[in-house]
């Protein structure tokens, strides 16, 4: 479009950015007050937030605003000035010293030096009628904030990012289609700068819908221009550990970067892009985004190598945390899958809006009153049952905002059977359980019962978010856990998301009352929880989406659940079979978690778990007797015995025990996932070892 005869190119450049500034509103209405000479308002104002969060627009639009109300306008840009008081009165010129005057100053933390000269002495001599502004990256000195002189002429603002309405509007100013505005907000995260960048370069890509991405041009700009200079490549380390993480603590930067991890720590919390909370600290979400996709493009393995190492961290914090620390735990340690399935099942930015406690008996009016208003009556009486069977199971969630009990959850451990047709959803899982792989002794099953939040019924909600993690935790934790069920209403809408997540529908639909429930179950002995973090690990790494296929078998093979007798007559084909590899092959102990966990082969295995009996009572005795009669390759038992020396019946003594303990060993290695070695020398200890 042309310009219009007789208009400045100067005033048509205003006039667009006119047309293209979004929000702002309050800052806005306080400038203006501030013209107005309005009760209240403030003479001096100080803008602060990292780059391109919108500072120069909107001094620009200060500058325009002050203009129409017709006072002198006075603007200042700190790379432009002598960081000196001198060379700071040169810039503003004399006209600074007119009443009325509005001065404006832009990219302050370039002149920071001087900030207790212009608030102790510069802005002492300015009219009374003046209007300062000053925008800059870092926060203002504390000293001058709280000077109690200044209380009432200082206002001090931090720029956000802009509110999704806002932001969204901005992109329908730039002319980008409808439907790619959720792929950039969910970059950019509401930063204007990111916003206005990413919408160019969407608008000029045709076809630019859903999917879009952001180029490697748009990350390396977006990075330089939001944070500046960086020391050092241990800072940019851990710029990217904070960017991967939920939230940084200096704990965690020392657990992955040695002794300067504290130093490093302290470095972020000075930096304009990164927010505090009372766990840690974390980055503006557009400075994540880009950190996270810059490297993964420039440094694959690096990446990955970062991952791996903040993963076993948070892993090992998840197993050992205190009770009241494991649900943050391990919401952060899900936070590293969130780009896998998880993206739409996620309320991450709703942290904070309920706490998780536990149940007490005064919480029961509201916990039934929220069943039977989401499930019916007949499901409210399935709940009084576990309420009074197992009260500790349940959880509750209260709003910080009201303080009310807003949703509730039941996380239920069993070891035997109810009488049938107290729950037919427990029945169902019992009977799910003895078809496909019954539990074993001292083993037990749990279910994440009741998942209840009657305004979003077992959908993305910041209770559910809380239900995910606390039955997760539960699971990362447990001792001797067989099978788990999350009992969700049958209507295919977690389906797709727990199968992603190896927990797939079982074929049984429980009806209660007017309602039918899935259950989504697995084999924790089938998969162990390490192989199942693996998978998880190693598919957020992965943007290849066919690596994120719902089947764990394509990444673990499912290994085989066997019963006692079933593994004492394996462990005895091993020993007989142990010098015919083509019949050991078919042991089903190549597929047990003992040698899965292991890392060797069966018969590496047994040969270290044999030379380990030699520890506690009668030791010895057995390790002779069994290295010889089967790693020794004696054709006979005859032969064996006479080798060793010994009568015959007291070499079958010695070889009949020794396999009994033998096989114990293996046993409790299997069920715990217990190294051999340990396993020996706690029963040497105990004196369970059999003599």
């Amino acid at each position: 479009m042309g310009v219009r005869q007789g208009r400045a190119l100067g005033d048509v450049l205003e006039a667009a950015r006119d047309r293209a500034f979004v929000g702002r509103a309050g800052e806005l209405a306080l400038f203006r007050g501030a013209l107005a000479g309005a009760p209240g308002a403030f003479p001096v104002h100080y803008l602060h937030g990292p780059g391109g969060i919108g500072k120069s627009t909107l001094l620009r639009r200060f500058a325009r605003e002050a203009r129409r109300a017709g006072r002198q306008v006075v603007e200042v840009d700190g790379r432009t000035v002598v960081p000196t008081p001198q060379g700071f009165i040169a810039a503003v010129g004399e006209a600074v010293g007119e009443p009325g005057v509005v001065l404006l100053v832009d990219t302050f933390e370039r002149c920071q030096g001087l900030e207790s000269w212009l608030c102790e002495q510069f802005l002492l001599g300015l009219p009374a009628d003046g209007v300062v502004v000053i925008a800059g990256r870092r926060a203002p000195d504390v000293r001058w904030t709280s000077d109690p002189g200044w209380a009432d002429l200082l206002r001090v603002t931090s720029l956000r990012n802009l509110p999704p309405d806002d932001a969204a509007r901005l992109l329908h100013v730039r002319g980008l289609k409808p439907e790619a505005h959720r792929a950039v907000l969910s970059f950019t995260g509401g930063n204007p700068l990111a916003l206005t960048l990413a919408a160019a370069v969407a608008v000029r890509e045709e076809g630019a819908g859903s999917g879009w991405k952001p180029s490697q041009d748009v990350i390396a700009t977006l990075l330089t221009e939001l944070l500046g200079d960086i020391p050092s490549a241990a800072h940019r380390r851990a710029l990217e550990i904070c960017a991967h993480s939920h939230v940084t603590s200096e704990t965690l930067l020392r657990a992955l970067m040695g002794a300067e991890g504290s130093e490093l720590f302290a470095w972020l919390r000075e930096q304009p892009f990164i927010e505090p909370t009372g766990a840690g600290l974390f980055p503006h979400d557009v400075v994540r985004e880009a950190l996270e996709a810059d490297l993964r493009w420039r440094d694959p393995d690096g990446f990955a190598d970062m991952h791996r190492t903040v993963h076993q961290h948070l892993v090992e914090r998840v197993r050992t945390a205190p009770e009241e620390q494991m649900l943050s735990a391990t919401g952060a340690l899900l936070y590293l899958y969130r780009r896998e399935a998880s993206a739409n099942f996620r309320k991450w930015r709703e942290g904070g809006h309920v706490e998780d406690e536990p149940y007490t008996e005064a919480a029961r009016g509201r916990v039934l009153e929220l069943v039977e208003s989401a499930e019916g009556e007949a499901s409210a009486a399935i709940c009084r049952f576990w309420l009074d069977r197992q009260p500790e199971g349940f959880r509750v969630y209260r709003s910080t905002q009201t303080g009310e009990i807003v949703a509730f959850f039941a996380w239920l451990r069993l070891r035997e059977p109810l009488d049938t047709g107290v729950d037919p959803v427990v029945d169902a899982a019992w009977a799910h359980a003895r078809s496909t792989a019954p539990l074993r002794p001292d083993e037990h099953m749990a279910l994440a019962r009741f998942s209840v939040h009657p305004p979003r019924y077992q959908r993305t909600s910041a209770p559910m978010d809380l239900m995910h993690w606390r039955a997760l935790g539960e699971i990362f934790r447990a001792d001797r856990l067989a099978w788990t069920f999350v009992v969700m209403r049958d209507n295919g809408y977690w389906d797709d998301y727990l199968s992603h997540f190896a927990m797939p529908p079982d074929a049984r639909r429980p009806g209660i009352g007017q309602h039918t429930y899935a259950l989504f179950g697995h084999d924790w002995r089938a998969q162990p929880v390490g192989s199942w973090l693996a998978a998880r690990s190693n598919a957020t790494l992965s943007e290849d989406p066919g690596a994120r296929t719902p089947h764990h078998t394509r990444e673990h093979a499912e290994l085989v659940v066997l019963s006692r007798p079933e593994f004492d007559t394996a462990v005895r084909d091993t020993l007989r079979t142990l010098r015919r590899p083509d019949v050991l092959a078919d042991n089903p102990l190549n597929r047990s978690r003992l040698v899965s966990e292991s890392g060797t082969t069966l018969t590496e295995l047994l040969a270290s778990a044999i030379e380990a009996l030699r520890e506690g009572r009668s030791g010895e005795k057995h390790h002779r007797a069994l290295t010889t009669t089967y790693l020794a390759g004696t054709p006979t038992q005859e032969a064996a015995a006479e080798r060793l020396g010994l009568p015959f019946s007291t070499y079958r003594r010695h070889l009949t025990s020794g396999i009994d303990r033998l096989t114990d060993v293996l046993w409790r290695s299997e069920l715990n996932g217990t190294r051999i070695t340990e396993v020996n020398q706690a029963q040497a200890a105990d004196g369970t070892d059999r003599g």
